[in-house]
């Protein structure tokens, strides 16, 4: 018979496969193939996530794809709180993984906020909006999503100070980290005056 210790481990493994499978469906990709506006990583930045899809020009699929990305993330983290809330955390590590590294697309995937927010939104509700609260006011302030993201997702570790334990103030540093590396390219044009605004296309890519 298997012991507990190996029941337990095959939960975690079954929850961080379904969470990465969860998250590497590429909605925006779907939804701009199948409304007939061509090849997302084509468009724009290149990139699969809500903002490129904006500049394919539909508002209304840029919303559908931050609500699915988003929800591709509370629905991991909603498997794994099955088993526990330590499953649930791997589970949304998952989907945010399998959103940045999408084995259909050469794991080459999006920059994984909307997923994110979705994961945080899930588990620590009040963290996931303060990151959704900033993310809203830098974009209006300034009208960069990627600056808007950096600190939204930057603020979710401190915010996850004081409404979470240490694991999961852990697991919240450790997704942000892993988000924040794939803005390299982003800080990068920040700093050159060269990103995108919000609503702008660019022939920029990352």
């Amino acid at each position: 018979m298997a012991t507990l210790a190996e029941i337990a481990s095959d939960h975690l493994l079954l929850t961080a496969a379904a969470g990465y499978l969860l998250g590497s469906i590429p909605f925006g990709l779907l939804l701009t193939r199948l409304t007939g506006r061509g090849e997302l990583r084509k468009i724009g930045s290149g990139n699969i996530g809500a903002t490129n899809v904006l500049r394919s020009g539909s508002k209304l699929l840029a919303l559908l794809t931050l609500l699915l990305d988003a929800g591709k993330g509370a629905l991991a983290v909603g498997i794994g709180l099955e088993f526990g809330f330590p499953a649930a955390m791997i589970a949304g590590g998952g989907a945010v993984l399998g959103h940045l590294f999408p084995p259909w697309l050469g794991f080459r995937g999006g920059k994984g906020v909307a997923t994110t927010l979705g994961v945080l939104l899930t588990l620590a509700w009040p963290v996931g909006l303060i990151a959704c609260i900033v993310w809203l006011l830098v974009a209006a302030l300034f009208r960069y999503s990627s600056l808007a993201a950096l600190i939204a997702i930057g603020t979710a570790p401190l915010a996850a100070v004081f409404f979470g334990d240490i694991a999961f103030t852990a697991f919240t540093i450790l997704i942000a980290g892993i988000v924040l590396l794939r803005h390299h390219a982003n800080v990068r044009r920040l700093i050159r005056g060269e990103e995108s605004r919000i609503g702008r296309s660019t022939d920029a890519k990352g």
